[in-house]
């Protein structure tokens, strides 16, 4: 494949909206990109081709192929895993892949203590089965989560999710004595202070909760995104978490990490969690293990285990063509030294993103841990406006020019490329956003 921008035709081509006519007709309404409707063919790294030939670059789906598309080792791991056997029922028997990745996911993850592991199929079902342990170990039902932090889609996750309203919408949650405070949102303090002058007083003000309408010894757990993903990639300073962590331990709380979109690489670690120094009770994986198979992990200290048999299952999770991603994914990291990389390729990527951030006035602010890299956009940097209009075309305008990006907060663009991307390549994308960016403002 090639491995540079060709464009054969406006976008999308005639193949691709017969693809996108067909969705529109009988797909249920989700989150699909109608504005930029890539319908690719095949992959390569951080390149794919559509249906009509079009070439082009792909700062999205590194989020969870983070290897990049079509890896030689991930497939060569796969292909061997279906000539032997795909499914044999892994919630209920042993298998040897899934006791090696479960051993794996034990040595990965934060904290030196027994651990146990629940495999399943997303993050939300991560998630889900985290607050189950939470609640069922402690006997206690009120978790704490953060505004601007997304969890998931199903009952109890969306109850902690507070994102975006239209998560929400129409919708009540079944897991009630949920609540959600002001995240660590440093470029916009909900308190109008300005870091580090204010001491980290977004964690400090959890204890004034506590004496006011949430009693401490009812709290089971805080639920935690390291680096908010659907908020806006808000990277809060360490000093927060050091004292969130203080506060959980003084009132003998759960930390849940929910590092479905930050584990496996993204931030230069393993786990987000570990460039802050925290070592959370309870850490929830999904979309990078498996490298694009549906595979999901709850990692938890053994002596919150589940009491009794049957009280929490599932029927996909193990199952052996995932397990076999996500051993193959792990290999490559740490073979290919995926890890360091990631923070210098975010470190390249800060710098050029902050000289683009000189030549426009509608950057307000470039934030990244590794390659978690967010870019928000303002009508103007004294007042902060979001300028959502502005980002929703930047993005439009980017596709048309064939780099491939998406949204995320209100006016921000996230930027999510495999840990396999060149600095080259890096070059070439940051050359397409500026022309986009003169585009937009033409």
């Amino acid at each position: 494949m090639a491995k540079r921008v060709i464009l054969k035709n406006a976008l999308p081509g005639i193949k691709s909206k017969r693809i996108i006519e067909r969705e529109r007709k009988f797909i249920a309404t989700g989150t699909k990109c109608w504005e930029t409707p890539a319908v690719p063919e095949k992959g390569e790294g951080v390149w794919f081709t559509d249906l009509d030939g079009n070439v082009m670059m792909d700062w999205t789906n590194g989020m969870v192929a983070i290897l990049g598309h079509s890896h030689p080792g991930w497939i060569k791991a796969n292909i061997e895993q279906l000539q032997k056997i795909v499914y044999f029922n892994s919630p209920d028997f042993p298998n040897p892949k899934q006791a090696e990745l479960i051993e794996e996911l034990v040595k990965l993850t934060p904290g030196n203590f027994p651990k146990k592991v629940f495999l399943s199929c997303s993050g939300t079902e991560a998630v889900e089965a985290a607050l189950k342990v939470a609640r069922i170990s402690t006997g206690k039902n009120i978790v704490i989560g953060w505004i601007g932090d997304f969890h998931g889609r199903t009952a109890g996750s969306l109850a902690l999710t507070a994102s975006k309203p239209a998560q929400k919408s129409g919708y009540t949650q079944y897991l009630t004595s949920t609540f959600s405070i002001p995240f660590a949102n440093c470029y916009r303090c909900w308190y109008g202070m300005v870091y580090p002058s204010c001491g980290a007083f977004c964690a400090e003000v959890l204890e004034r909760h506590f004496k006011t309408h949430i009693p401490p010894e009812d709290v089971a757990a805080i639920i935690y995104e390291p680096v908010q993903g659907e908020g806006g990639y808000i990277v809060p300073p360490k000093e927060f978490y050091q004292k969130l962590q203080k506060i959980t331990k003084k009132y003998k709380i759960l930390l849940i990490a929910d590092e479905v979109q930050t584990g496996f690489g993204k931030s230069g670690y393993w786990f987000a969690s570990e460039a802050f120094g925290m070592t959370p009770d309870i850490v929830t994986i999904a979309k990078g293990i498996g490298n694009g198979a549906p595979m999901g992990a709850t990692v938890f200290p053994a002596k919150l285990d589940f009491p009794r048999q049957g009280m929490h299952s599932n029927t996909f999770g193990g199952q052996l063509l995932s397990c076999a991603s996500a051993l193959a994914t792990i290999d490559a990291i740490k073979k290919e030294k995926l890890l360091a990389r990631a923070k210098k390729m975010g470190e390249i990527f800060r710098n050029k993103l902050l000289a683009l951030q000189e030549k426009f006035k509608s950057i307000g602010d470039v934030r990244n841990l590794g390659l978690l890299i967010g870019v928000e956009f303002v009508k103007d940097r004294k007042s902060k406006e979001p300028a959502k209009e502005l980002r929703d075309n930047l993005i439009k305008r980017c596709y048309e020019r064939g780099l491939l990006i998406i949204p995320c907060g209100e006016s921000t663009i996230r930027i999510t490329p495999p840990l396999t991307i060149r600095e080259d390549e890096i070059s070439t994308g940051i050359e397409i956003l500026e022309k986009a960016l003169k585009d937009v403002k033409a």
